[in-house]
């Protein structure tokens, strides 16, 4: 298994959730968990995916992604699981 991060950050509105989802699904990664919140008008997403039989290179789908973000009017941020960990230390 390849992990990998998704965190979505972005003003709340309809869609966001399919739009992420529908891209993730067209690059062949799959949705292992998934959290989000919605805080005073703030949504906040953070979804661990399995890379491993993924159509194209971390690269690409960290390029992809950042568009479809652009496309939702939000954040989209893909990094593999060991960096976001070692990021996020407590």
């Amino acid at each position: 298994m390849k992990k990998i991060v998704v965190t979505v950050i972005g003003a709340d509105r309809v869609g966001i959730v399919a739009g992420v989802a529908k891209q993730l699904a067209e690059e062949n990664v799959n949705i292992l968990d998934i959290s989000q919140t919605i805080v005073d008008g703030i949504f906040d997403m953070i979804l661990m995916c399995d890379m491993e039989n993924a159509a194209y290179s971390l690269k690409e789908i960290q390029d992809h992604m950042g568009k479809q973000g652009e496309a939702l009017g939000v954040e989209i941020r893909v990094q593999l699981a060991d960096i976001f960990y070692a990021m996020h230390r407590i």
